[in-house]
């Protein structure tokens, strides 16, 4: 509900109307007028007039002060109610006059000069306590008041009575516009409070609208950095995923070099129990021996008839008694040995190359040769083997070219033993083959001393497994993955016939010198570090070339299969391998 404005004071119609009607609107200078002209006034139906005699008549029944009763009244609400009295006391006073305008005259004198007298005396400490409770302002106007009272002492007492009830409503007014004026800067602080609130709020939004776009903003970069993250956990993953790949190979490449360590260990403890063993036997047969030739000097003494002819009999047989340890020079005719070679290499290419005959049994077909005679070769060959191996450390003075033919006798009689039981015997022997044939034979110089200045010769050497001519070498390899057993020696081998088997001589050669169940020999799961290496030289042979259809032939037999077999039951086999053996059987299933 919107205030209602006060007019300040002097700007009330009523107000002014009353002060001008009743001679109060200079300071007090307004002249008696005659009772007829009072009574006529205060019947006109003045509003004021109407509305203080009643409050006149009032005051006989109450003693508080008639100014006291204003205090109670609305002052908002003022000017309604004198406009309704107005009204009603003008119809009131218009019947009066018809009726009895000299007997209503008469009373109203003589009552107004009773109320004089009986209420002058209460008015004026009333209008005091009034007085008191306002300011300054009304205090000062109290004199001019007496002053009329005393001028106009004809005047009647109300009309005094109604001029300090104006005056108590003149201060009131001012007091009400006072108030409003409070209420008006009140206002407009208020204003400009809810202004700067506003602007305030204005700015809050703002704000918040750049707030939004920064969290959409933000909610935008959070979710690409989320989708990043996610791609970099899934790379991270795939890269743990290939890590744990390769840890499992690692482990499974320790277990089987530890495997294979602990199969080693186990040979070494066997080949050092047999060592031992055959030390004790070698006493036995050494000791064995001495007797047998004394008993046999002791029988030759006897079957002589002389003393001298026994004595020239002992020193024959001293001097026939040769130790095996003293080294000989080599003889000077040459032929022997080109001889011998010949005769080697017509034994190694005619027979014992024939080497066939276990995979003709084991494929169903009849043999080569008789049984009889191959354990006679095989018997034969095992009694070469320690000569060979011996003769060996002789190689140096030999001529190069002899070489071949020497090693590939070697190599034949070797084979020779697949075909039947090998001797218990032959173990430290075949292990010193193949350690001779891997590292070479090196003589040192021999010092002449024949002449005065003693003249040492260089060292001569003889390389086999290390020698220039692919021959040779291929040969030396092949002695050297039939004999050796330690892995570092067998790497090195596998490494050199994968290169080897890279040329087409490489192959020729593998074909000619039957060098497949030797590889073969290799391709089991204890071998599991060589396995890579066995299979390469296979794969190697795969490749398109004129050597292809008679390696595939070479391999199709029971003993190539029954080995793959083997192998592929293995649970815990390499990937890789597995892919090339199966590169090398799919090569095998397109045999027509």
């Amino acid at each position: 509900m919107e205030p209602r404005v006060v007019k300040p004071p002097g700007q009330d119609l009523v107000v002014e109307r009353l002060k001008s009607r009743y001679g109060l609107a200079g300071r007090c200078s307004v002249q008696v007028r005659a009772q007829v002209d009072y009574l006529d006034i205060y019947c006109s139906g003045d509003k004021v007039v109407s509305s203080l005699r009643c409050y006149s008549d009032e005051r006989k029944h109450y003693t508080t002060p008639f100014c006291s009763s204003f205090k109670h009244l609305n002052v908002t609400c003022l000017d309604d109610e004198l406009d309704y009295l107005h009204d009603w006391k003008k119809q009131e006073t218009e019947e009066l006059i018809k009726r009895d305008h000299k007997d209503t005259a008469s009373k109203i004198t003589k009552q107004s000069l009773k109320d004089t007298e009986k209420v002058a005396l209460p008015s004026r400490p009333g209008t005091e306590c009034c007085n008191d409770g306002k300011d300054f302002s009304l205090q000062h106007v109290t004199s001019p008041k007496c002053k009329v009272s005393s001028k106009q002492s004809l005047l009647p007492h109300q009309i005094n009575q109604i001029y300090d009830e104006l005056f108590h409503i003149h201060l009131k007014l001012q007091c009400e516009t006072t108030a409003q004026q409070k209420f008006a800067e009140e206002l407009k602080k208020r204003e400009h409070f809810l202004v700067e609130r506003e602007k305030l709020l204005f700015r809050h939004e703002n704000a918040l609208s750049k707030i939004k776009g920064v969290e959409e903003e933000v909610l935008t970069k959070f979710q690409i950095i989320k989708e990043q993250h996610d791609a970099e956990i899934e790379h991270l993953t795939e890269t743990l995923k290939e890590k744990n790949k390769e840890s499992k190979r690692l482990r499974s490449s320790f277990d089987t070099l530890k495997e294979l360590n602990d199969n080693l260990r186990k040979q070494l403890n066997e080949v050092s129990e047999e060592n031992r063993k055959m030390e004790i036997q070698a006493k036995k047969v050494q000791a064995r021996l001495d007797n047998l030739q004394r008993k046999y000097e002791f029988m030759t003494i006897q079957k002589l008839k002389g003393n001298s002819h026994s004595a020239h009999e002992m020193k024959s047989l001293k001097q026939e008694k040769v130790p095996v340890s003293k080294s000989f020079k080599v003889p000077l005719n040459g032929q022997v040995y080109e001889l011998i070679i010949v005769f080697m290499d017509w034994i190694s290419d005619h027979h014992l190359s024939k080497v066939k005959h276990d995979e003709s049994d084991m494929d169903g077909d009849k043999p080569l040769l008789p049984s009889s005679q191959r354990n006679d070769i095989q018997e034969k060959c095992v009694k070469l083997l320690p000569l060979m191996t011996e003769q060996l450390q002789w190689m140096p003075f030999v001529n190069v070219k002899l070489h071949e033919p020497f090693v590939k006798f070697i190599y034949w009689s070797l084979r020779q033993l697949d075909a039947g039981t090998q001797h218990s015997t032959m173990t430290s022997t075949l292990r010193r083959l193949g350690e001779d044939i891997f590292k070479g034979v090196v003589i040192k110089g021999i010092q002449d001393n024949s002449s005065e200045n003693s003249i040492e010769s260089k060292p001569k050497t003889a390389a086999f497994f290390k020698s220039s001519s692919l021959s040779l070498r291929f040969l030396s390899t092949l002695i050297v993955l039939k004999t050796v057993t330690q892995a570092d020696y067998l790497a090195q081998a596998f490494d050199s016939l994968c290169l080897d088997l890279k040329t087409d001589e490489g192959k020729t050669l593998f074909l000619e010198y039957q060098a497949v169940p030797v590889i073969l020999s290799h391709l089991r799961i204890s071998s599991k570090g060589l396995l890579s290496n066995v299979i390469d030289s296979l794969l190697q042979m795969t490749v398109e070339s004129k050597s292809l259809q008679p390696f595939l032939e070479a391999c199709s037999n029971s003993l190539f299969f029954r080995t793959c077999s083997v192998l592929l039951r293995t649970p815990k086999l390499d990937l890789h391998i597995l892919e090339k053996l199966s590169i090398i059987l799919q090569k095998l299933s397109k045999i027509k």
